[in-house]
């Protein structure tokens, strides 16, 4: 029977998630010639070529693709195991680790803290606060157990290192200046805003989301203004140098020189995900958080 050695394994799957003998080495604190030394060995052991010389780079062939699409399977078991192990150990204790966007702290996962310290007091929630990007690589890295980000900006659900679960559709609200003139409009639409100068960042996730939702109503929308944060967004339209779309989960930055309008038949949202390591949900710690914040945002869909 074919020897399988599991570090061997995890080498060769950073390799193909970092592209270079290099990046791997880093991600992994070794020196090159250890990465390449191992991954040698690995072939030897599956007496299957594994790396293909292209230029400067490697290139996986197909016979390593194979052997990864079943370490997956191997991976996932192995969180499987490890999580039914710190379920025996551990009981309702434990310690459970969570990346979120700025936004999302707030809203989803401090009410989820709260209710998971009346109901499993033993159980610790560390809390990091980490655009997508971040998140899904501390994931990777095993940094933190659960990562939640906008689905728009997740890894896709074929990508088999993770889980995903759907927790909100937050709806996007237009802030407008207390004195303007559309302030008070009834069935207030997108489309209806399409003269207006808008704030939003230059580039980023809000950028994106801010050119999606206009272009889908049928315009593009005149950037007057850039800022990231929504204190400074606010407080912009507060003085009447512009509109902006807001996420209702960003409620607390709201000021009272600004009034906040619900659009109507084309109010854009935004969706947002948990996504944790394969096989990671049915350990016990991250089982009850995930709970915790899906109870968390069928409250705020209410």
């Amino acid at each position: 029977m074919t020897e399988w050695d599991v570090r061997k394994l995890q080498i060769l799957r950073t390799l193909s998630e970092r592209g270079t003998v290099t990046a791997t080495a880093e991600a992994l604190l070794m020196t090159p010639s250890a990465v390449s030394q191992q991954l040698s060995n690995l072939a030897r052991q599956l007496g299957v070529q594994l790396l293909e010389a292209q230029g400067r780079r490697v290139r996986l062939t197909d016979a390593a693709q194979l052997v990864l699409r079943h370490a997956e399977a191997v991976f996932a078991q192995l969180e499987r195991a490890d999580a039914e192990l710190t379920e025996y150990l551990r009981g309702e204790a434990g310690e459970v680790r969570v990346g979120a966007f700025s936004t999302a702290v707030p809203a989803l996962v401090v009410p989820a803290v709260q209710a998971l310290r009346t109901a499993h007091p033993g159980l610790e929630v560390r809390v990091r606060e980490a655009e997508a990007a971040q998140a899904y690589e501390l994931l990777s890295n095993g940094d933190v157990d659960v990562a939640l980000s906008l689905a728009a900006h997740a890894p896709t659900a074929r990508d088999a290192r993770f889980s995903r679960f759907p927790l909100l559709a937050d709806p996007l609200d237009v802030a407008l200046p207390a004195g303007h003139p559309l302030a008070a409009a009834a069935d207030l639409r997108l489309s209806d805003l399409s003269g207006e100068p808008w704030i939003f960042g230059g580039s980023g996730p809000w950028s994106e989301i801010t050119i999606a939702a206009c272009e889908a109503a049928g315009f593009v929308p005149e950037q007057a203004h850039s800022a990231a944060g929504w204190t400074a967004i606010l407080a912009m339209v507060e003085a009447g140098m512009g509109i902006a779309l807001v996420p209702r989960m960003a409620a607390a930055e709201r000021r009272t020189g600004v009034t906040m309008r619900v659009l109507s038949a084309d109010q854009p949202r935004r969706h947002v995900i948990a996504a944790v390591r394969r096989g990671a949900e049915d350990g016990p710690a991250t089982g009850r958080l995930l709970e915790a914040l899906r109870e968390t945002a069928t409250a705020r869909s209410r």
